[in-house]
């Protein structure tokens, strides 16, 4: 979906549904890692896996690595008010989007500037 709207993924990395806020900032870290890496994206459809735990991996992952690329996230599934909430009072930079579409779109468009 990244090349629908003009760009190329660099990789792809799945945390799996057993996902904890050391596995996320683990996640990142081998992400960042990558020269190739302009931004990323986050897409969480969390059935099992409860959306809160992954928005509070996301912020400690950020504040860990000292993210300095695009943030786009899109959280699904269990809990979702709540982690979008945990998002949005981090402080931290990062683009909520609301659906993969969306998300897409938004994470081109702030790599290309």
């Amino acid at each position: 979906i990244i090349k629908l709207y003009g760009a190329e993924p660099a990789n792809f990395l799945d945390v799996g549904g057993g996902a904890t806020k050391e596995k996320v900032t683990e996640a990142f870290k081998i992400i960042t890692s990558d020269p190739n890496v302009k931004g990323i994206l986050v897409n969480i459809f969390g059935g099992i896996m409860r959306t809160d735990i992954i928005a509070e991996g996301v912020i400690a992952a950020v504040n860990e690595t000292g993210l300095n690329v695009p943030l786009v996230v899109r959280l699904e599934g269990t809990n979702v008010e709540l982690g979008k909430k945990i998002i949005n009072e981090s402080g931290l930079n990062v683009i909520a989007a609301d659906n993969l579409s969306d998300a897409a779109e938004k994470i081109v468009k702030a790599v290309k500037g």
